[in-house]
C-alpha cells in the first residue's frame, strides 16, 4: 500500500511543534525546545547526551531537542530520563 504525504507540510502558518514534534520548555526553564521522540529501530549512531555526559548507543531509544529558535543544526540527542531530569540537573557539557 502507497504511503500518503502527511497533511499541513511546512506552511509558514504551522506552528513549528506542529512540523517537527511536540514544544516543551528548556532545560533553563525559559527556551522553548522541539522534542522529537526517536524509536531505538531507528536509532543507528553514538550520540553523547548533554545531560548526563555518557553515550546514547545505537539501538537506544532516546529524544531529540532543540531550541524552537534556534536552528535543526542545534538538535541534541538526550536520555528520556535526563531529559526528564532536565530542570532538576545542570548540563554537563556546553556545546560550542
Amino acid at each position: 500500500m502507497p504511503r500518503r504525504k502527511p497533511r499541513g507540510g511546512r506552511s509558514g502558518s504551522a506552528p513549528l511543534g506542529d512540523v517537527f514534534g511536540r514544544t516543551e520548555a528548556g532545560p533553563d526553564g525559559e527556551e522553548d525546545f522541539v522534542v522529537r521522540t526517536v524509536p531505538g529501530t531507528r536509532a543507528v549512531k553514538t550520540y553523547r547526551c548533554p545531560g548526563c555526559d555518557h553515550e546514547i548507543p545505537p539501538g537506544v531509544a532516546h529524544v531529540v531537542a532543540w531550541s524552537a529558535h534556534g536552528g535543526e543544526e542545534d538538535r541534541r540527542h538526550w536520555h528520556r530520563g535526563c531529559w526528564d531530569g532536565r530542570r532538576t540537573r545542570t548540563v554537563t557539557r556546553r556545546w560550542s
